[in-house]
């Protein structure tokens, strides 16, 4: 659990999910809402598999890349 990789996931992605979350906020877009808080809370569910908070997380990055602003 208190693996180096997965703690830098976790501050990497939270970081980005936070700025997403306050972006859309800002912005009045509900998709960098989601996108931001789910990149904030899914660390917490997946901590114990490296491969998996990694994959989840560029997939949500990349999600936001697409959908930051419609």
């Amino acid at each position: 659990m208190f693996n180096p990789y997965n703690i830098l996931a976790s501050l990497l992605f939270g970081g980005i999910g936070m700025v997403a979350f306050y972006y859309g906020k800002k912005q009045v877009l509900w998709q960098p809402i989601v996108l931001g808080l789910a990149l904030m809370i899914y660390p917490w569910f997946v901590a114990g598999n490296l491969w998996l908070t990694w994959a989840i997380g560029v997939v949500l990055t990349v999600l936001l890349w697409f959908y930051h602003d419609d």
